[in-house]
């Protein structure tokens, strides 16, 4: 899944980003808050890493000018911000968790993961349909309890179409999950992984919408 980071400290930013890409995220950094209010305006993330103390314009100021504006996006704020008042101020904003640095990598991760798939109202860690378990922390997937291997970009894929299934979902929509800034995205791409999972998961797990895009259909018990 693709997340917006939000780090002025060059330091800890590349260490967040490359960790976090490390447990499977596409990552985009920005180190101020106005780059990171044009960012939350112009991307549909699935979610932001928000530090307080930015450049520019302050990251509360930044997460309520969001929140203003409509968008739900899941945010978690990591600061060095530990005071009572601050995380009470924080979470009032419109913050969906808060950490306090140092944080480790693997609580974040797992939070992050936690407030998307809530945000998507799947209440369970692995998401089943159709047969198909995927374990996003393992990044693991099986068909009737028999483990599948996947790319890493079929496996993202699945896992968008698995947090919203039921929804039919863009080319567009699942380019912007799939890729971060700078990753090349060939014109045929997501057409390439949704045969290839086809291909390994049975042709009729994910269906077609002409002219709009793909969906992954509800178990008919759900």
């Amino acid at each position: 899944m693709r997340i917006l980071l939000v780090e002025d400290d060059p330091l800890l930013g590349d260490g967040l980003r490359a960790g976090l890409r490390q447990r499977g995220f596409q990552v985009d950094w920005v180190r101020d808050g106005l780059a990171a209010e044009r960012e939350l305006r112009a991307e549909p993330y699935a979610a932001a890493v928000l530090d307080l103390g930015l450049p520019g314009r302050d990251g509360l100021a930044v997460l309520a000018t969001a929140r203003r504006a409509g968008a739900t996006l899941p945010v978690l704020v990591l600061t060095a911000r530990d005071a009572v008042p601050d995380r009470v101020r924080g979470l009032d904003v419109g913050a969906d968790d808060y950490v306090v640095k140092p944080v480790d990598l693997d609580e974040l991760a797992a939070r992050l993961r936690a407030l998307v798939r809530r945000a998507h109202g799947q209440p369970q860690e692995r998401l089943a349909a159709h047969g198909v378990v995927v374990d996003p922390a393992a990044r693991a997937v099986t068909l009737h309890g028999e483990p599948v291997s996947l790319s890493t970009r079929e496996f993202d894929l699945l896992h968008a179409l698995m947090l919203n299934a039921g929804r039919v979902m863009t080319r567009e929509q699942l380019e912007q999950h799939l890729y971060a800034w700078g990753q090349e995205v060939e014109s045929n791409a997501v057409e390439v992984h949704v045969h290839h999972l086809r291909r390994k998961l049975g042709a009729g797990l994910i269906q077609t919408v002409r002219g709009v895009g793909y969906l992954l259909p509800r178990d008919a018990a759900s």
